[in-house]
């Protein structure tokens, strides 16, 4: 009897080794549409080349103009999914952490007295001290991350109300024109977008709390064996992240004016889907802020090229979730498919 080598690699379907060929390819694929920002960034190139041909006009200056604002809000909103991401979770107090960002921003100085800053600080820290105790829930007492995000969520929809006196406010006239306002004829959101996402890149990617993050996301066994605290990271970002959704709230807030109470409710799968579509692997560990970030510009503009021609939300929405289940299957169909291929040729040779 002929015995197989046994430091070959086998497939879960055949004894035949798997080429390395396919491992090549495998590999490849996997690092393109895993935590790398050019597949995502070639898309949206293209998605800009193809708008003018599809709806003429829409590259304007003032459609474009227009669309920055709301793509800069959904890229801070989903560099703080993708952290969760990254600890193999999924946060779904999204639309809680953005209205209570909003409500903080607009009611306290106009029911409570408050001065506009203080508002606005509180209106970042206020989400990040919920952030922190969903990470203590999670981390500490190893609730499921859906599970514990959506019953925050709820809890942060009655603390909405509950400041609002469920009635909306409107942001502060100062707070509306820093919004409202450009530089260098760029809108100030956007360069404030830019501002967050290039620190945010800088510290997951070049940093040790960077390293130490992507390390406990990969493994937790591994991570704490080598020393990293892992429950304080982990806390650490769902802080992180829920600080970002309080900065999102807060520009969305001041750039619409009066914004509604249920303002996040249209951020939880776009959220998702940016940081999918950015490569961030679902399984924890790799990830991209940056190409995060490049797909919130790709949703933007795809969302502004549907209304154009006619869609209505529900059909975009609908287009958004198929443009993310198609990138899910790409993932992992593809390296299975690439496999077989190799496995026939090789035992067909």
């Amino acid at each position: 009897m002929t015995r197989s080598d046994p430091t070959a690699p086998q497939t879960s379907t055949t004894s035949l080794p798997v080429p390395p060929s396919a491992r090549t390819a495998d590999a490849l694929w996997r690092r393109m549409l895993s935590g790398s920002w050019v597949p995502i960034t070639v898309a949206t190139g293209a998605l800009f080349l193809v708008s003018p041909v599809i709806a003429p006009g829409s590259l304007a200056a003032a459609p474009l103009l227009s669309m920055l604002p709301f793509a800069a809000v959904l890229a801070i909103a989903a560099a703080g999914q993708t952290l969760v991401v990254q600890q193999r979770g999924l946060d779904l107090s999204v639309p809680g952490m953005i209205a209570l960002a909003a409500v903080l921003a607009t009611a306290l100085p106009q029911q409570y007295g408050w001065g506009v800053w203080p508002a606005v600080a509180m209106a970042i820290v206020g989400p990040a001290l919920f952030g922190l105790l969903n990470g203590l829930v999670i981390a500490g007492l190893r609730i499921m991350p859906l599970v514990a995000t959506l019953g925050m969520n709820a809890v942060l929809l009655g603390t909405v109300f509950f400041i609002a006196n469920g009635t909306p406010s409107g942001a502060a006239d100062e707070l509306n024109r820093f919004a409202l306002a450009r530089t260098f004829g760029i809108p100030n959101v956007f360069l404030l977008a830019i501002v967050i996402i290039v620190i945010a890149s800088v510290v997951t990617q070049r940093s040790v709390i960077g390293r130490r993050l992507t390390a406990v996301g990969v493994s937790e066994a591994a991570a704490s064996v080598v020393g990293v605290r892992v429950g304080l990271y982990q806390v650490a970002a769902y802080g992180f992240a829920a600080a970002c959704y309080g900065a999102a709230g807060v520009l969305l807030a001041a750039y619409t004016k009066t914004p509604p109470l249920f303002l996040g409710d249209q951020y939880l799968l776009p959220t998702v889907a940016a940081v999918v579509l950015g490569g961030t692997a679902l399984t924890g560990g790799i990830s991209s802020i940056a190409a995060t970030a490049v797909a919130a510009l790709f949703l933007t503009q795809l969302g502004q090229l549907l209304r154009s021609v006619g869609w209505p939300d529900a059909l975009q929405l609908i287009a958004q979730a198929l443009v993310l289940i198609l990138v899910v299957l790409l993932r992992e169909l593809v390296p299975v498919l690439l496999r077989r291929r190799a496995v026939r040729r090789l035992a067909a040779a």
